[in-house]
This record gives C-alpha cells, structure tokens and sequence, in this order.
C-alpha cells in the first residue's frame, strides 16, 4: 500500500508528456480520424517502396496493383479475425454480428502477419507464378513501415499503453478520463467540455510521482450552483482511489474528507467547477513500439538494396525474429489487454509472438546455407 507523504514541485529529470490530441480533426460534419490516416498511409508508402523493388527488379506496375488489393484484404481480414479469436472470442462467439463492425477498433497483428502469409501464398500462385518467398522477402519491408506508422495511431487514439511508471519518458492519456466523464450517463447532457491543466507538482507515493493538474468541469447553465455542487461530487467520488491498471486520472484523499474544489458562474453565463487531480504516468509503449518498427524497417530496406532478397527467405524470416522479438519485449512493459491475461505467465502478444520467431530463426537459417539467385 502507498503512503502518500508530500506534494512537491516536480524537480525530477522525467520527461512528462501530457497526452491530449484527440482522436481526430473535425473537418464539417466528418471527423478526420488519425488511426485511420496512419493506417491508410501504411498502404499507400508501402505502394511507392514496391514500386521501387519490382522496377529494380525490371518488373512492371500491373503486378504491383493486383498485388495491392491481395495486401488490404489480407491485412484488414487477418487483423479483425485475430482479435476475434485471439483476444475477444468469448464475446464475439455470443455476438458474432459484431465481427463485422471493424471501425468500432479491434485489429490484431498477429492475425495480420498470419493473413497476409496466406495472402503472399495465394498471390504467388494466381498471379506472380513465383515463390512466395520471393514477395514475402519485399512485403515485409513495407509491412514493418506500415507497423510503425499504426502504432502511431495506437498513440493519437490512447490505446494499448503502458503500465504505470515514472520512465524516462512517461505520458499521461487525459483524452480516455475526459471522455468517460462526458458520457457517464447521470450528468451527460450538464457537462459540457473538461480541461486539464499542468500544475507542474507531484504527488509522490513510496513507488511513482503522479503529475498532478488542475482539472475544469464546465457545465451548462441549466443547473443551480447547488446542483453543480452535487454532481462534481459525484465526479470527485467517481474519480477517486487508488487507479486500478486502466485509470488514467484519480483523486487521492485518504482521510475520507473531500479534496476542495471551487465553483465559479452563474445560471446565465454557465458554470466551471475546478479540483486537482493525479495523472497516471505510463510507458508510451506505442511510442517504444513504434520506434522499434522503423528501426526494423531501415534495416530490412538497407538489407534489400544490399542484394538480401537474392537469398529467398532472408528478408522475410529477419522480419518474424526481429519485429515479433522486439514485441515479445515490448509486451512485459503494457498492461493487461484482455481479462484472460492476467493469470498468464506470458500475455497473448507474447505467446503469439514466440512461434513466429521461431519459424523466423528456421527461415533465417535456410536462406544463409543456400544459394544466392542470380
């Protein structure tokens, strides 16, 4: 248990990133979504980087179309049906409708790289007639970019983060609690915007500093200041506690006395109720991640233009050993994705990961011992 001994001004080397971009840009009545442009830029970058590989190969364009419709279906088919299964099937086995309803989120990539192994294999005998060694050694270059740039998106949408931790670099998600206060249904159509603002002092526990902020409820002017009263103690109690592994703000008062809180407006203008609060410092492991991938992206790029592809197979099992290698690593530092996780020694991400690098490692050793094409 914490013992919560001071609040003192945040002197710390520790870089804090406030994180409060929002999912999107509103653009009229459409709301651009960020996720979705880093996704779609994953497909469109990677389009040029094979453009690139087939004309040094002295092949045309018309391959690379048809080969781009096998990669969308294979990616977006592969990375639904293995959340479904992987993560969530208890769920979707009792709502399967909801299998189909890919923008409410939910993509795995390990469910992709299985699909789009089974992709390149269909492709290679339908339409290249070559080995489907050949294009998986090039797909995978484009895959590891395409990688990095949606765990970019994990980042702007605050999701799969870390666990909580003062780290070298460590963020605080303020989008996730501003939105759960905004659609808690008891006060829903009264709240109409919530703003934090950086303090700059902690509340040091005996294992974390928590940033601490000035949090702002601004509330219609159809309640009573009486009645703000009531629901920002509503908010404060829904707040508070120690934060369980999914809380991203909390109000810490272990006396049981309520933390003081103003209220300034009035029925005309509108009302604003203020109180500080604690940031949930965490791994930016979709920052980690996304780093990781690019690494993995310049090193496979560089291996391609040095003549790796002559050996087939080196690009593609390099790809499994590095990227799923790297993931298994990055996985200790997040937290728990579903329920299922937290009795296991090893978390789905990791158990998912180690068979691919074990057919990488396989892959990697056969391509070394044969012959370079010509």
């Amino acid at each position: 248990m914490c013992n919560f001994v001071s609040k003192s001004q945040f002197v710390s080397e520790l870089l804090t990133i406030t994180w409060d971009v929002g999912k999107g840009i509103p653009i009229g009545g459409f709301t651009l979504r960020f996720y979705q442009l880093l996704f779609a830029s994953g497909f469109i970058l990677g389009y040029y980087i094979m453009l690139g590989f087939l004309k040094r190969e002295g092949l045309g364009q018309e391959l690379l179309d048809k080969l781009l419709t096998y990669m969308v279906i294979a990616t977006i088919i592969g990375a639904r049906l293995g959340h479904v299964f992987f993560y969530q099937w208890d769920y979707y086995s009792q709502h399967p409708a909801d299998i189909f309803k890919v923008w409410e989120g939910g993509l795995a990539s390990h469910g992709a790289a299985i699909a789009i192994i089974i992709g390149m294999y269909i492709f290679s005998k339908r339409v290249s007639k070559r080995s489907s060694l050949w294009i998986l050694d090039k797909v995978v270059v484009t895959v590891a970019l395409a990688g990095c740039l949606i765990r970019m998106g994990n980042f702007f949408n605050s999701e799969i983060y870390g666990q909580r931790a003062n780290s070298a670099i460590e963020t605080v998600y303020t989008d996730l609690p501003r939105q759960a206060l905004l659609k808690y249904p008891a006060w829903e159509k009264y709240l109409e915007s919530v703003e934090f603002e950086s303090l700059g002092t902690n509340l040091e526990t005996d294992s974390i500093r928590y940033p601490e902020y000035r949090m702002s409820l601004y509330f219609s002017g159809e309640l009573t200041e009486e009645q703000v009263d009531l629901v920002t103690r509503r908010q404060i109690n829904y707040l508070n506690g120690f934060p369980r592994e999914d809380e991203n703000i909390f109000v810490q008062y272990p006396s049981g006395e309520l933390p003081e809180f103003s209220i300034q407006g009035d029925p005309a203008s509108g009302w604003t109720a203020q109180l500080i609060v604690q940031g949930v410092p965490r791994y930016p492991t979709q920052l980690i991640e996304a780093f990781g991938y690019l690494l993995v992206f310049i090193i496979l790029y560089l291996m391609y233009v040095r003549d790796a592809w002559k050996k087939e197979g080196l690009l593609f099992g390099s790809f499994l050993v590095l990227v799923f290698g790297f993931r298994f690593f990055v996985e200790f530092l997040k937290v728990v994705q579903v329920e299922a996780e937290k009795d296991m020694s090893y978390n789905l991400g990791q158990s998912l990961s180690i068979p691919l690098v074990i057919v990488g490692l396989f892959f990697i050793i056969r391509a070394l011992r044969q012959k370079s094409l010509a």
